[in-house]
């Protein structure tokens, strides 16, 4: 297992190289909406998030640094982060999911994580789903958690991508609100079929929303970060400029 080896100098260099180049050039909008920290701050908190992309973990990254005060660590597969292991830097540690054991060693130092008190993100589907898949499945990993660490708060988050009028798609996270259970007494398969529920349903209803407000801003979410200018807009520009010259010229 990798574990994570936070770096803040490291941290403050990816933050401003993901905002100000990666985001910026490949997104026209990323928009949060809801608190990334819970209310109750002296519980630490399991994020548990649908897996669609590649840039999902970039994007809550950017997020938790621009929105966020905790301690932030992020579950990544092994294979991915013996790739690009400087991420263990950011706070990423690995999970070997074709080992049984492998994946009871990151289980168990996710739990330490928590009962020190940080945040640890996960995504319960085990894999990159296509965004529409339904039903989403969850592994089992996050009750074990849970039970390790039984005061935790799980905080639902979902990711959705739209492509509309824009060259560049816009994405917006949702963070929905933290709740709590009696973890122990409500047992591995439970808990992860009622946090699935959860899950689902906010999944659905951000799909909804995006659908019924494409080509303008969700309400209830605000941006984060403005891309940089796509060529659809670098065309509209030249029009309208063209326009004027015209209507000066008297053409």
């Amino acid at each position: 297992m990798i574990s994570a080896r936070k770096s803040k100098w490291f941290e403050k260099l990816l933050g401003r190289y993901n905002e100000n180049y990666l985001l910026r050039r490949h997104f026209h909008r990323l928009a949060i909406r809801g608190n990334i920290e819970a209310a109750d701050l002296e519980r630490p908190v399991v994020f548990i998030m649908n897996h669609s992309s590649w840039w999902d973990g970039l994007l809550v990254y950017q997020a938790a640094r621009m929105a966020g005060q905790q301690r932030h660590y992020f579950m990544m597969d092994e294979k991915q982060l013996s790739r690009y292991r400087f991420f263990s830097r950011a706070g990423a540690f690995s999970i070997d999911k074709e080992s049984l054991r492998g994946i009871q060693q990151s289980l168990r130092y996710a739990v330490d994580l928590l009962k020190s008190g940080n945040s640890v993100w996960v995504y319960p589907q085990g894999d990159i789903y296509h965004l529409e898949t339904r039903p989403i499945v969850f592994q089992s990993g996050i009750g074990y958690m849970l039970e390790g660490c039984p005061h935790a708060l799980v905080q639902p988050v979902t990711a959705y991508y739209t492509m509309g009028q824009n060259q560049k798609p816009d994405v917006t996270l949702w963070f929905g609100e933290p709740v709590h259970r009696d973890w122990r007494a409500i047992g591995r398969k439970e808990i992860a079929s009622e946090l699935r529920e959860l899950l689902e349903k906010q999944l659905n209803d951000h799909r909804s929303q995006s659908i019924a407000a494409i080509d303008r801003p969700l309400e209830g979410f605000r941006t984060l970060i403005n891309g940089t200018r796509s060529t659809s807009e670098a065309f509209d520009t030249f029009k309208r400029r063209a326009a004027r010259w015209f209507s000066f010229s008297g053409q």
